[in-house]
């Protein structure tokens, strides 16, 4: 673990350098350990792949100050553990046609029908492992290495909310209209993010989420109750505790 400073009220907390769930697991043990400690000068802190970024007042403490009172020099990461349990966020999606435009490029690349494709990307649930890029832009780990995909080579001025799409050995979810370069294979209805809605994001870093087929009509069925405002969003975004 390395700590360093790099501005005047911020830190970074460096962990192992890959993208793995074990080395998650230890920023998520870190997060909850320092968000339990309550120290009077950190603001925020932030998790993501292998890091922990510490924004604190640098009026009420300095960098060694922190460091000193939050023990950090001292943590052995192979006993830390999160006790915080996961949820896995199950969220329904049309796979393919207008909703998907790439997923047949995606079974063509890797030799697999469109039933292959979407049997492999609902069949796993994908760690959270940060939010970013968009308000609510999940980093997905976990995909299938039958589906690691490269990004389009020219992307698109417009990806519509809820597009599910692969870039090279990552799934995500975009939750806005946005330009992206990833390949799209399928669409939720789900308004992921809302900034109107307590909480904003149906998911969180440290969650999982699976993503699950549904028909065309379902899709615009869910569309128009959410439009009316109507949503019943236990029945179709199921969240479990993974055990």
């Amino acid at each position: 673990m390395e700590i360093i400073q790099i501005n005047e009220q911020s830190l970074m907390i460096y962990f192992k350098p890959e993208i793995s769930e074990q080395v998650y697991g230890q920023v998520a043990s870190v997060v909850e350990y320092i968000k339990d400690f309550n120290h009077a000068a950190i603001t925020e802190v932030i998790p993501s792949y292998r890091a922990v970024m510490l924004h604190f007042d640098f009026l009420k403490a300095s960098k060694e100050e922190i460091i000193d009172d939050l023990k950090l020099n001292e943590l052995d990461l192979d006993k830390q553990s999160s006790t915080e349990s996961r949820r896995i966020i199950h969220i329904p999606v049309v796979y393919g046609g207008a909703y998907g435009p790439d997923i047949e490029n995606v079974a063509q690349h890797h030799d697999l029908s469109v039933e292959d494709v979407i049997k492999r990307h609902t069949e796993n649930a994908y760690l959270v492992y940060m939010l970013g890029f968009l308000p609510g832009f999940p980093f997905l780990g976990g995909l299938d290495e039958k589906l690691h995909t490269p990004r389009r080579e020219e992307p698109r001025l417009k990806i519509d909310a809820g597009s599910v799409g692969i870039a090279n050995n990552q799934t995500g979810l975009y939750p806005l209209d946005s330009p992206g370069g990833w390949q799209i294979i399928g669409r939720t209805p789900i308004d992921v993010f809302n900034q109107y809605r307590k909480p904003m994001c149906v998911y969180e870093a440290g969650d999982k989420i699976q993503f699950y087929e549904i028909t065309e009509s379902q899709f615009k069925d869910i569309k128009a109750e959410i439009e009316a405002d109507k949503l019943d969003y236990s029945k179709w975004v199921v969240i479990k505790d993974d055990n």
